[in-house]
């Protein structure tokens, strides 16, 4: 019976010792002479970042440091002359006696409360979801789909549909709470808070599918035999899910919440079609006042300005996120045993 030496093991010979090739001579006896082994190039890893960096620095960089450009002055697209003003549209913004400081921190308001109410339900209904959908049980693949499907419609579509739903006089949600004998005349689009609850309820309805498409995945990769070791232990249903299964979401949690937050905050399809900023200036959102501004008011330099405060705001809510969310390290025992 003949038996193999392993790669680099050492063969006696007769009195001598002969070493095995390795791995590493091997290859290089491969090379002819002369040839040195091939190495990717040092560029070869920024030819396939090329496009994107391409992408990312045409539609993200440039209108970025541009949009500063116009902050600082005041930019009527339709004049010729765009004078420099420096800071003054952002003091502006924090000046109660100035033209725009109002309706802009009016409609600050306005995405705070959508924000506060539209994010907590997008980050834990989705999960019940999630949740339910990761169950073995006849239909799932079909349940999947009919959640998942509103978030393939465009903001248009839902807003006008929904427009038309919640309409005052002909919508059929009035209406079929009429005939369940709830009261079947509320001013759904025109008044508070019910503007809000159409807001948040028609937001998180079309949403909702992609948050728990996420977490979903995530589900399915947090490993079952921590589950089996934890029922061994005698964990019940709710220890599994806060010792098991929150700490396997953390990464995603934070992808979830800081994603639902931007979302949030830049809300603008839906108040603008359903509600049209109705009741006054209650539902008119940040983004909403900004396109306003620029776009109707040809303030564009006021726009930007508005803009990067807002950013800032997020970029802060972030920040918080962030640090909510991040990994706490356990302190070393100490030779008392104490931490």
């Amino acid at each position: 019976m003949s038996s193999q030496t392993p790669v680099g093991s050492e063969t006696r010979v007769g009195a001598s010792v002969v070493e095995a090739p390795t791995a590493a001579s091997v290859a290089r006896s491969s090379h002819r002479p002369g040839q040195s082994p091939t190495r990717p190039k040092r560029f070869t890893p920024w030819l396939f970042l090329l496009p994107y960096l391409l992408l990312f620095t045409v539609f993200v960089i440039v209108p970025s440091v541009f949009g500063i450009w116009i902050s600082l002055h005041e930019w009527d697209y339709t004049l010729p002359n765009k004078p420099f003003v420096g800071a003054e549209n952002y003091t502006d913004l924090f000046d109660p006696g100035s033209v725009n400081a109002g309706s802009f921190w009016t409609s600050m308001r306005a995405t705070g409360i959508f924000t506060l109410f539209s994010v907590p339900l997008l980050l834990v209904l989705p999960l019940l979801v999630a949740l339910l959908m990761n169950r073995r049980f006849p239909g799932r693949n079909f349940f999947r789909a009919v959640y998942f499907a509103p978030y393939v419609l465009g903001v248009a579509v839902v807003g006008l549909m929904w427009r038309y739903l919640l309409d005052n006089n002909i919508g059929l949600v009035n209406f079929y709470l009429g005939v369940f004998g709830l009261p079947d005349e509320t001013a759904w689009t025109t008044s508070l808070p019910a503007a809000w609850v159409a807001l948040v309820g028609v937001t998180v309805w079309w949403t909702l599918g992609f948050n728990s498409v996420i977490y979903l995945a995530a589900l399915q990769d947090i490993p079952a035999e921590l589950y089996e070791a934890a029922a061994v232990d005698g964990a019940n249903s709710w220890q599994q899910f806060r010792h098991v299964t929150l700490p396997g979401l953390r990464p995603i949690l934070t992808f979830v919440t800081i994603n639902t937050l931007i979302a949030s905050a830049n809300m603008f399809g839906q108040s603008y079609i359903i509600t049209q900023g109705a009741p006054g200036r209650e539902t008119r959102t940040a983004i909403y006042q900004i396109a306003e501004t620029g776009l109707r008011n040809f303030q564009m330099g006021d726009a930007a300005a508005m803009s990067y405060v807002l950013t800032l705001f997020l970029m802060m809510i972030s920040v918080i996120v962030f640090w909510l969310f991040r990994e706490k390290k356990e302190k070393p025992l100490t030779s008392g045993g104490t931490k």
